[in-house]
Order: C-alpha cells, then structure tokens, then sequence
C-alpha cells in the first residue's frame, strides 16, 4: 500500500471541523429538549385526551415511524416552500428532527406510562384529583424514570442520524467534512477524525445523560 497518511491537512482545518461538530452538538441537544415536550404532549394525549386527539396522535406516530427520516427533512426544506414556508437549512433540520423524536419518544414515554401500576391511578382518583393531575403527579415522573435508559439510547441515535441532515447543506460536522474531502483528496484522514468526533459526542452525551438521571431521579434517594 503506497498511500501515505497525511493529517496535518485534518489539523489546519481542525476549527472548522469543531464548528461543525459544535452545530451538531447544539441541533441534537435543541431537538432532544423540543422533541421530548412533544413526546410529553402526545403521550398525555393518548392517555388523557378524548378520542379524537387520541387518534390524531397515533396518525402522527404512525407516519413518522413508517416513513424515512430522510424523507421528512426534504420535505421541510423543499415542499414547505411551496405552501409559503421558508426554513433555513439548519431550522429545516431542527424541526425534522424534533419531529422525529417526537413520535419515536412518545411510543417510549407510552410504554413507561402502562407500565404504573394501576393501583396508583385508582387511589389518585379516590383522593379526588382530576386526570390532567394524576398524568403530572402520579403518572408521568415514575414513567419517564421507567423508560429513561430507552430514552437515552434514543437520544443518541439522534446525535448519531444528525449526519442526514449534510443533504440540505446544513453546515454540521458531516457536511464539512464532506466539503473538506472533496477538495483535500484526504478522505480517510477526514473521516476518520470526524468518526473520532461522534465517538466523542455520543460518549460525552451519554455521560450527561447519565448525570441528569442521578440528578433528576437518585439525587433524592441517596440522601
């Protein structure tokens, strides 16, 4: 094999290679927020809410879960212009992928949700509180802490699928990375440091993620 290694190229574009990663980190860590709220809301929906919002929120899960993702994004960037909406590439991508999430989260959230004993729901009741009361007080808590770990590995799927969005020029690490190979000619360096960056990303996510469950749920138990 004669093709020599040449990384220096990698080093001198390294704050580019950062600043796309950085764009990466902050569509990921917005849609995760945003995507679990819709999460929540439609979960509440399917549990609470009348017939019709029930099934307009199993409609909404089917789609986006039996549809390509990336599918969704052009169609946030290229049909919604259409109808007179215009989005930027990278809020293109971010409403994708909060969208995304969304429908994909709710299902998690919904499992966590049948899994309360239904002893709990019932004494809520005798006690008097209304059903919007019980999803927040008795419901939803136990129920995000059931199906945290699926949740995480979610979260990080998504980090990880961020990459789909380079198809609309969205300006996060895989699309500088590809516009960076293409006139170095140093694909295998530049991969391979990007491949080095999502490690880094998933790894450090997954220790945050980590730290908001002790947080959130062990904090109080360990003291």
């Amino acid at each position: 094999m004669n093709y020599v290694f040449q990384f220096n190229v990698v080093w001198d574009h390294l704050p580019d290679l950062l600043a796309g990663a950085l764009l990466t980190i902050q569509l990921s860590a917005t849609a995760m927020v945003l995507g679990l709220g819709v999460a929540v809301l439609c979960a509440m929906g399917q549990s609470v809410g009348p017939r019709p919002v029930r099934v307009l929120v199993a409609a909404y899960v089917e789609l986006i879960r039996n549809t390509p993702f990336l599918i969704q994004i052009f169609i946030f960037y290229f049909s919604l212009p259409v109808i007179g909406i215009r989005l930027t590439a990278n809020n293109a991508a971010l409403a994708a992928m909060t969208i995304n999430l969304g429908a994909y989260a709710s299902e998690i959230i919904r499992a966590g949700i049948e899994a309360i004993p239904r002893g709990q729901v019932e004494a809520a009741r005798a006690l008097g509180l209304k059903a919007l009361q019980i999803f927040r007080l008795v419901i939803i808590f136990p129920a995000i802490k059931t199906v945290y770990p699926a949740l995480a590995s979610q979260f990080i799927l998504l980090l990880l699928s961020s990459s789909v969005v380079s198809t609309i020029s969205a300006v996060e690490l895989t699309a500088i990375t590809n516009s960076l190979q293409s006139t170095t000619f140093r694909s295998f360096e530049f991969y391979f440091v990007a491949t080095g960056l999502y490690l880094a990303m998933a790894l450090g996510f997954k220790a945050g993620l980590s730290a908001i469950y002790w947080a959130v749920f062990q904090r109080g138990r360990a003291a």
